[in-house]
């Protein structure tokens, strides 16, 4: 769950299938090889820090798609429901989600739950809040998540400059305090799953008094309540005493630090001045390891690493897929995950990552194959890189620079092809370049899941005007089979679907697959009974601080 981040950006049978390939291998603790460290008598009440980089927009649950602001507004709000590691559903504000069709969908609230100011959960809360990030004018990040809601256009015209006819969507009723209704535009099998990301939370009526200000100090129903934000500081919550959730926080609170290098990082975690990292950088996974003893994390979770392209751009408007073909066979994955990387990726062969429902493996065929020669014959059969040059945006503060660059001296070792890093401050940065369309060529790009569902790494990326579809890549017979998938009378159905459309997606070539991620990682002497979840970020709820 908690968010579409560009990663460090990152029932029945079904049930089975996706227990027998969650954590892809992983070790299940999470503590690393060694175990957990040795246990401590805990502070309750104790302070613990993370280290994240600065949000990229203010702390509010539409308009957050990236790591380092989703870790923040996942404490601090709850959704109606989350997903156990073997992707099975369970219901945390929500008492139940129910359908006969899967396109009218109701929805009962668990009664006692109160936002962090005291006022009630309520139907309105959800509804309410709902209707306001969809809203065109209110310019929500990931506003598209609504889409498949009745009326959605409605309040979301597709022309960006148009008003909107109706501030709220009809598939949204409001039935009584702890009730409400949700109507599709069509039957949609997996979509109670959706509603375990960040965008569904609720807001209370302070928020619409001043959404701006809201962003700035939110107010949530989650776990932890906000203290403060000192920008590109760092970020305090603290326990929600108050909290009606099953996953109660073992602790005080949370200190979210900012840092602008994973390495300086690592550093203040061997000399105790942060608690808990959410990766380790290049430079330091040959070490970190024997430095952290069993306090050292290497845990596979559901986020795969891509080189995805600014269709947008005049060197990629018209290029033939063949041309993509070409430059994935160009990188050599299995010498950069253990050179560059030190084993601690997997090279991907498709675009869904492990762990989730629908993952195949080899889905993307001999495209991922390191094969200089093919390589060179593709790019020639498709009429050339444009300008016989790229360049590969990415962020300077998340540990991509190594691999960036052996990335690019293995495309232009086997195709002659020029590749430079395109380098910049930080994740902050990096985004608002996305946003703003402005990546000269290609730009490293990743997806943790969502929820565990084979659709959100396809659906969710790939569809035109899809939130997360920041190249602006865009091909009608895709929508098409799309919509047919997520109109499939079942969900077991719709994940075939979907595993069809990705063995095609080698045809389109929306973005080059690199490697599944695992968290390296580790925490301080401080903590224990840490833990990574399916997304990669510490469990923060169930983290112990010692006496």
């Amino acid at each position: 769950m908690r968010g579409a981040k560009s990663a460090k950006w990152v029932a029945g049978a079904a049930i089975i299938a996706l227990a027998a390939t969650a954590c892809g291998g992983g070790d299940d603790s999470g503590k690393g090889k060694g175990g957990d460290s040795a246990k401590g008598a805990v502070n309750a009440d104790g302070i613990f820090s993370v280290e994240v980089g600065e949000p990229q927009n203010p702390l509010q649950p539409a308009n957050t798609m990236e790591s380092n602001g989703s870790i923040v507004t996942d404490a601090i709000f709850s959704q109606l429901v989350d997903y156990d590691p073997a992707g099975k559903l369970e219901m945390i504000n929500a008492e139940s989600v129910e359908t006969k069709d899967s396109k009218l969908w109701t929805v009962k609230l668990k009664k006692g739950w109160k936002f962090h100011d005291g006022t009630p959960v309520t139907a309105k809360s959800y509804v309410n809040a709902w209707n306001w990030a969809a809203n065109i004018k209110n310019n929500q990040t990931n506003a598209s998540w609504f889409g498949d809601i009745k009326g959605y256009s409605d309040v979301h015209p597709e022309d960006a400059k148009a008003k909107p006819k109706s501030d709220t969507m009809s598939g949204l009723k409001v039935v009584d305090d702890h009730t409400f209704t949700i109507e599709l535009n069509g039957a949609l099998p997996y979509f109670s799953y959706k509603l375990g990301y960040t965008v569904f939370s609720p807001l209370p009526e302070s928020f619409y008094k001043d959404p701006k200000a809201a962003g700035q100090k939110p107010v949530g129903n989650g776990a932890y309540k906000f203290v403060s934000w000192d920008h590109k500081k760092q970020i305090k919550v603290v326990r929600n005493d108050d909290y009606q959730g099953p996953d109660k926080a073992k602790n005080g609170g949370v200190v979210f630090k900012n840092y602008s290098t994973l390495e300086t990082a690592y550093e203040d975690l061997k000399s105790g001045n942060v608690d808990v990292l959410r990766q380790i950088g290049p430079k330091d996974l040959p070490v970190y390891r024997a430095d952290l003893g069993d306090r050292a994390v290497d845990k596979a979770y559901s986020a795969v690493q891509t080189i995805a392209v600014a269709f947008y751009t005049d060197q990629w408007k018209d290029v033939n897929p063949k041309v993509l073909q070409g430059l994935s066979m160009a990188i050599d994955r299995n010498t950069i995950t253990k050179t560059v990387l030190q084993g601690t990726r997997e090279p991907a062969t498709g675009w869904v990552a492990k762990g989730v429902l629908g993952y195949q493996p080899d889905a993307a065929g001999d495209i991922t194959k390191y094969d200089p020669a093919k390589a060179k014959k593709l790019i020639k059969d498709g009429g050339g890189v444009p300008k016989d040059a790229i360049s590969i945006q990415f962020n300077a503060d998340g540990g991509h620079k190594e691999w960036v660059e052996a990335v690019c001296n293995s495309i232009t070792q086997a195709t002659g092809v020029k590749c430079t890093g395109d380098s910049k401050a930080d994740f902050q940065a990096d985004t608002n370049a996305r946003d703003a369309k402005q990546v000269k060529s290609l730009y490293r790009s990743g997806w943790v899941l969502d929820y565990p569902v084979n659709a959100n790494f396809i659906s969710d990326l790939f569809r035109t005007g899809a939130a997360g579809n920041q190249g602006d890549f865009s091909n009608k017979a895709l929508d098409a089979e799309i919509k047919k998938a997520d109109s499939a009378a079942s969900l077991d159905e719709s994940v075939a679907a979907y595993q069809k459309i990705e063995k095609e997606l080698v045809n389109y070539m929306p973005s080059i697959p690199l490697w599944y991620y695992k968290v390296n990682a580790g925490y301080s002497e401080k903590v224990q009974n840490v833990d990574y979840a399916q997304d990669g970020d510490p469990i923060l709820t169930q983290i112990e601080v010692k006496k």
